[in-house]
């Protein structure tokens, strides 16, 4: 063969390869994409809330992208987290909200607080959004509302079973209050103190706030230190503020017990408040060493791998995008009509592929808010001892 012949044969095998290379990348690139949002606090003392909410989402998708995608009605799709940090600003989550039906994304992780979760709703029916807020008000999840679905343990269900562990284990009989001078964790005071009283505690305070600024607890916790309460209640208390206020009932000289129902971080615990903080109860992530299954060892895994570190509330956080993408799957028409989403709620059920046994995904909440508009998962609470979270006891919501 003549150089000539040889140079043809040549660029027909490079063209060859480069048409194949380009058929492989189109294969590699054709699933569609499947977008969930995620509308929350990812900045401020509250931060730790929804980065575990974002890094949750983003481990899991990215590890459903590396096995191929989600077949949902025999189209895979690839998931892709569009995020946006509402700072905790009411004014902020609607923004969010707004960006996500203008990128048509019906399904939207958060937002993390009461006042946030309420100020997004009009904007979530107005347009067909699906939304899984960390937020207790009961009039997000009863009847008109149906657009919000809680993604956690609410304060009135928690609350009540820290207490009544702590009467019976620890011989609590008198409580006392404080929070932040925001709807948020004064309604969660409201219900902890309601709480409280119908399991016979004696509340010796249930009206001390404090701004959620302030970097100073003595004077607010001076007052009620002076009352020596068995139980102090940090009601709704941010990840930030909670080393500062347990540092500060504890150089006042208070021993009692120190609890809140909102999740916590081991590590700004650890840092914030360090030995100090031994034996602060607080509600964790769904999923104790003892209950996680082989999937949820690897999610732990992957999520440090990915961010460098572990937050114990993503135990929790890792189930939203699984309901949201489960749920699509047993119904594929709820793809771009909410309404079959709602549909599918009440008789939806799978495997839960991060607990042992034969633990379900389904969707409860018949007790609390007379339609299901809650997602399952355990009610872990924990104890905090020498920088990382014990399991106190495990209980479970209807």
């Amino acid at each position: 063969m003549d150089k000539l012949g040889q140079l043809v044969k040549s660029l027909g095998l490079i063209s060859g390869l480069l048409s194949l290379s380009l058929f492989i990348s189109l294969s590699l690139a054709q699933n569609p994409e499947l977008k969930i949002g995620f509308v929350g606090v990812t900045s401020g003392p509250a931060a730790a809330w929804g980065t575990s909410n974002l890094r949750s989402m983003e481990t899991r998708a990215a590890w459903l992208n590396e096995l191929g995608g989600v077949d949902i009605g025999g189209t895979t799709y690839d998931i892709k987290i569009v995020s946006f940090d509402d700072q905790k600003d009411p004014k902020r989550a609607i923004a969010g909200m707004e960006k996500m039906a203008a990128e048509g994304i019906h399904y939207v992780v958060g937002p993390n607080v009461d006042d946030g979760a309420a100020a997004v709703r009009p904007v979530a029916e107005a347009n067909g959004i699906m939304y899984f807020p960390y937020a207790f008000p009961k009039e997000l999840y009863t009847m008109p509302a149906s657009n919000a679905v809680l993604g956690m343990v609410a304060n009135y269900q928690s609350g009540p079973a820290i207490y009544e562990y702590l009467m019976e284990n620890k011989g609590v009989e008198t409580v006392a209050f404080v929070a932040a001078n925001e709807s948020d964790p004064l309604s969660q005071r409201d219900s902890g103190v309601a709480a409280a009283e119908a399991l016979g505690l004696t509340v010796l305070a249930s009206k001390d706030t404090y701004q959620n600024d302030t970097r100073d607890f003595t004077p607010v916790l001076t007052p009620i230190v002076k009352l020596q309460p068995d139980l102090l209640v940090l009601s709704g208390v941010a990840p930030g503020n909670a080393p500062l206020l347990i540092r500060a009932a504890r150089e006042l000289g208070y021993t009692g017990l120190i609890s809140t129902e909102t999740a916590q971080d081991a590590q700004v615990l650890m840092e914030g408040a360090g030995d100090l903080a031994n034996g602060f109860i607080s509600v964790g992530g769904a999923s104790t060493p003892e209950i996680r299954s082989e999937v949820m060892e690897e999610f732990i895994q992957r999520y440090t791998d990915m961010f460098g570190e572990y937050n114990d509330e993503s135990n929790t956080k890792v189930y939203a995008l699984e309901y949201i993408l489960e749920t699509l799957k047993a119904n594929p028409a709820a793809l771009d009509d909410v309404e079959e989403f709602k549909a599918t709620m009440d008789t939806f059920s799978v495997p839960n592929i991060y607990m042992k046994g034969d633990a379900v995904l389904e969707f409860v909440g018949m007790t609390s808010f007379g339609q299901k508009r809650q997602i399952a998962v355990p009610l872990v609470v924990n104890e905090y001892q020498n920088g990382e979270f014990v399991t106190l006891f495990v209980a479970k919501v209807d």
